[in-house]
């Protein structure tokens, strides 16, 4: 995922007679489930309001799904909507980066977005498109929180000794 690193490497235009080499990307349909992810980028913007939400500001996230068993990137354009009705899908995204607790106040640091990782749920979004026909697209449902290791296990060096108990050469040693 280093070639989404410089997240401000802008491109450049081209002219008319410039040569070009690079390939278009194949878009890669993943199969539902969780994957781990990497924000490429991130943009502010505006929704219009709809049916379910009034007009707000929101933001637009470019998040490369790496899916382990391929080794694949695929990247999934992803809003997240500035408004207390969608507080609680902001706090998910947050938890899932690392940078919100439950239960803790945050202020949204997009600052600290890009390259942040963590894992998400994937599904396939079906859908008629402009042109009449049916479409498949990779769409995130829903950001995982991350797994807790387990801190409290005693690891060999803190284990204290057991008491002395006789060994087979009828010595006493420790178990």
């Amino acid at each position: 995922m280093a070639e989404y690193a410089n997240t401000n490497d802008q491109g450049h235009e081209l002219d008319w007679d410039d040569e070009i080499t690079k390939d278009s990307s194949e878009f890669s349909l993943l199969q539902p489930g969780k994957y781990p992810f990497t924000v490429k980028s991130w943009s502010r913007g505006q929704y219009n309001g709809g049916a379910k939400l009034p007009a707000c500001k929101m933001v637009e996230l470019e998040i490369i799904v790496m899916d382990p068993s391929t080794g694949d990137e695929t990247l999934i354009k992803h809003r997240l909507y500035l408004h207390t009705k969608t507080e609680g899908l902001l706090s998910q995204f947050f938890v899932s980066i690392g940078l919100k607790k439950h239960g803790e106040t945050l202020k949204m640091q997009w600052n600290k977005v890009n390259g942040a990782t963590g894992i998400c749920k994937v599904y396939i979004d079906e859908y008629t498109g402009n042109d009449g026909e049916q479409h498949k697209a990779n769409k995130i449902k829903s950001f995982c929180e991350p797994e807790k290791t387990n801190t409290t296990a005693p690891t060999i060096a803190s284990q204290a000794p057991t008491a002395p108990a006789q060994n087979n050469n009828g010595g006493w040693g420790w178990n």
